[in-house]
């Protein structure tokens, strides 16, 4: 299926290939993911992780993968900060451009 986070086909990366983008620290990118409670962190993660072929678009949302901890999953609600390894794919001048992106997903703030 195609992702538009991915720009085009979601497939599952090789490890190896992971590693190799993330000892070349120019090609590295860092992000976190910030907002107010129900804002849709989880969904952009999930479908971040779906962009990797490790889970599918249809999950995403869902599935609230980088939600590890059993309450989290019971509550519906992020309550621990996760990180995750990715690799983002991006056309530059007509050839794909690949980099290591780390995401990491944080609790949602409530405004005091």
């Amino acid at each position: 299926s195609h992702s538009p986070l991915s720009g085009g086909m979601s497939a599952r990366v090789a490890p190896g290939r992971l590693v190799a983008l993330q000892r070349e620290p120019g090609r590295v990118r860092n992000i976190c993911i910030l907002a107010h409670v129900d804002h849709g962190k989880t969904t952009l993660s999930d479908l971040l992780v779906s962009s990797n072929g490790i889970i599918s678009e249809r999950q995403a949302g869902k599935l609230r993968y980088l939600d590890s901890l059993e309450d989290e999953q019971k509550r519906g609600i992020t309550m621990r900060a996760s990180a995750i390894s990715l690799v983002y794919r991006a056309r530059k001048r007509k050839r794909q451009q690949a980099a290591a992106q780390a995401a990491a997903e944080a609790p949602g703030t409530v405004a005091g």
